[in-house]
């Protein structure tokens, strides 16, 4: 058998791919020897012990400061692929030994965070004690790529997402009502009809929230061709006091009635006709991801957690993200 000159190399120690990776990150020894726990002594061998190995200079050294090389620059991303998947791999075996344990990565949405999370954590806290629940919230844009990347570990958030990859856990459907200032000739009606959306003036919220395109998206089934939006925001907050100062009417979800439209006493809450507009909200998780069973179990914990709300709960069962055209 003919062995090759790359198989008899030395093989780089993850402590020299962490020393290095750090201080490609922080370009500064004393900073990056503090980031990892190492004393910069140790942290200065290292890197150069990976040089060694490698056969390659990967940092310019100058008297005031630390620079990468070209190979350096291109060696520093393979570095922390490497490291990911070997914090990857520690996951995966903590996940095995013992189950909800260790940190679980939650992205959430801004238009169900708010809603949503009291539940989620007094679950946690009460059923799952020993799991260290983490969550962010950012748009859905942004959640899945931080599902896909391995940077959050489970996504709440708005259904369907059309990302291959990616298996839905459907939790609930809610229904929209519409929101208007007081005075306003459908504020607080019930049985309002669809083709009512094509006259008023929608508040939207800002370009990026999934909720703007749901909202869109029941204007063009009610049949509105376009839906011309001169104010915005960023928040569900500041849209419905958009809507208690008169610049419009919005579009709800159930979920969030009772927390914004407290608020004020400027606002009154209409209901449509059946079948009314409706979102759905699921957990999100990779494909094959290794603590599959964990979340389908914390999943269906959260169903009958989220009972009391003003929700239609639906069942289990795992369903691909239906492919993006």
């Amino acid at each position: 058998m003919t062995v090759s000159n790359t198989s008899k190399r030395r093989q780089p120690s993850l402590a020299q791919l962490r020393a290095f990776s750090a201080v490609a990150e922080h370009l500064h020894f004393r900073d990056a020897a503090a980031a990892i726990g190492m004393s910069q002594p140790a942290l200065s061998g290292a890197v150069a012990a990976l040089e060694d190995t490698l056969g390659v200079t990967l940092l310019e050294r100058t008297t005031r400061k630390v620079l990468l090389s070209p190979a350096g620059e291109r060696l520093a991303v393979r570095a922390r692929a490497v490291l990911e998947e070997v914090g990857a791999l520690m996951a995966e075996a903590e996940a095995v030994r013992a189950p909800f344990t260790g940190a679980l990565r939650l992205g959430v949405i801004p238009t169900v965070a708010p809603y949503l999370l009291p539940t989620v954590l007094r679950l946690v806290h009460d059923r799952y004690p020993d799991l260290d629940l983490q969550v962010h919230e950012e748009q859905t844009a942004s959640l899945l790529e931080g599902l896909t990347t391995g940077r959050l570990d489970l996504l709440l958030l708005a259904v369907p997402l059309g990302v291959p990859g990616v298996v839905e856990l459907p939790l609930f459907d809610e229904d929209f009502v519409l929101v208007t200032p007081l005075g306003h000739p459908l504020g607080g009606r019930s049985g309002i009809p669809r083709e009512a959306l094509r006259e008023l003036n929608l508040l939207l919220l800002d370009e990026g929230h999934c909720l703007r395109d749901q909202a869109l998206d029941i204007c063009r089934e009610a049949g509105r061709a376009d839906a011309p939006v001169t104010t915005t925001a960023a928040g569900l907050s500041t849209l419905v006091q958009l809507v208690a100062g008169g610049l419009g009417v919005t579009l709800l979800p159930r979920t969030a009635v009772r927390v914004e439209t407290t608020r004020s006493d400027q606002l009154l809450t209409g209901y449509f006709s059946e079948p009314a507009p409706t979102r759905r909200i699921a957990l999100a998780m990779r494909t094959g991801a290794a603590r599959r069973a964990e979340y389908q179990e914390l999943a269906a914990a959260l169903r009958e957690a989220l009972r009391p709300l003003p929700v239609r709960v639906l069942g289990g069962g795992d369903r691909p993200a239906p492919s993006g055209n």
